[in-house]
């Protein structure tokens, strides 16, 4: 059973008296609880070294990828795949950040990997900004959390800036319209990025203009004239850009080959994001003690869920049992990819029997936790809840 500490008092005042309003109003601060999950010191750090672990085996395995041409097993269409290699091999394209999802790590329950977010992870504004003003707005330390993703967001972005100084500091965010909670995620990430030292500018991802030759370009709606921008991230799923926008692939490939422009997240964090690389780790690493047993068969001897590869939030996953019952099962718009089988852990549980997932920010290194609590099947209805380390 794990431990929670209530936060009776809303952040909003906090975030106002850090210059944060903007983020009062959006659908951040709805879903956030009134209290927080405590953590001790030693759990804290075997998130982080749990992170910083994982991050290596996925390197392993992408390169095992990649060098066996295993591409169409992880669902990642034909036309992404000279872009992945190309991403993949220069190290001038550097991984931002992810967030693993992990089961156990409370309750001496054993840290397990669900699955790494490497390509549209959210949660940023809650995890970097909500839950440590939480602290503060209750009286609380709050350097009483294992929680430094923004700065580590800002040194991730300073690194991308000197690994590609042949490029302008010009950086266009994006993302898809209608979705607040993207917006908020965007625009923590354009704070870090302003810090860091790019120009910084947005965009909605049906307005962005791209050229294979010139690279992409936002019209300035001051002037009308188009400015180019260096640098692109975008808040879209690579799988996304395969399978519904399939022009865009090669006029990507051709812009990042020209050095006309660099895209964050890279294309290479597609192979992350496929949960066929959750199968390739357990290849790899049979019964290492972070991961869960993945196959592309049920499991016979043992409760299992069932995940399409490029689900998100919980949709399109069946949990069956040992006898093969169906035991519960999410609906959603990702039902045409092919799935995989992995094995069922509990997630940790408090008195009232509300299960905890724990999310951990890699950026460079693991930077940050945060919980998602819910049902069996945690989908976009589960809260965010904070931590206390002590």
């Amino acid at each position: 059973m794990i431990t929670t500490r209530s936060l009776p008092v809303s952040p909003d005042q906090q975030l106002r008296n850090i210059g944060w309003n903007w983020m009062l109003g959006t659908d951040t601060l709805s879903y956030l609880t009134n209290e927080a999950v405590v953590v001790s010191p030693d759990e804290a750090d075997a998130y982080y070294e749990a992170a910083n672990q994982l991050f290596e085996m996925l390197v392993e395995a992408g390169q095992h990828v990649i060098d066996h041409n295993r591409f169409s097993e992880l669902g990642i269409p034909d036309n992404l795949v000279e872009l992945i290699k190309l991403s993949w091999n220069d190290e001038r394209h550097i991984q931002l950040y992810g967030r693993f999802d992990l089961a156990g790590g409370l309750d001496g329950q054993p840290i397990k990997l669900i699955e790494f977010n490497a390509d549209t992870a959210t949660c940023i504004p809650e995890t970097a900004v909500v839950q440590y003003a939480h602290l503060r707005a209750n009286g609380l330390d709050e350097q009483r959390q294992f929680n430094a993703v923004y700065e580590t967001l800002v040194a991730q972005f300073r690194e991308i800036l000197a690994e590609n100084s042949d490029l302008q500091p010009t950086l266009l965010l994006s993302a898809m319209r209608g979705f607040p909670e993207d917006d908020s995620n965007v625009a923590v990430l354009g704070e870090a990025a302003r810090e860091a030292g790019f120009s910084v500018d947005f965009e909605y991802i049906d307005k962005v203009e791209f050229s294979a030759e010139e690279g992409l370009f936002k019209q300035n709606p001051e002037t009308g004239h188009f400015d180019k921008f260096d640098f692109w991230f975008k808040l879209l799923p690579w799988e996304y850009i395969g399978y519904e926008e399939p022009d865009l692939a090669p006029i990507l490939t051709e812009a990042v080959r020209r050095r006309q422009v660099l895209v964050l997240n890279p294309a290479y964090s597609l192979l992350f994001q496929s949960k066929y690389i959750l199968k390739i780790l357990w290849e790899f690493y049979p019964y290492h003690p972070l991961l869960l047993k993945t196959d592309t068969q049920p499991l016979t001897d043992r409760p299992y869920v069932e995940k399409v590869l490029f689900g998100r939030e919980g949709a399109n996953v069946r949990i069956v049992d040992e006898q093969g019952r169906v035991t519960a099962e999410a609906e959603g718009e990702y039902g045409d990819y092919p799935t995989v089988f992995q094995e069922y852990v509990d997630l940790p549980t408090d008195a009232a029997g509300n299960r905890y997932q724990a999310g951990v920010f890699f950026a460079g290194e693991g930077c940050g936790l945060g919980f998602r609590r819910g049902g069996v099947i945690l989908d976009n209805g589960a809260q965010f809840v904070g931590h206390l380390v002590e």
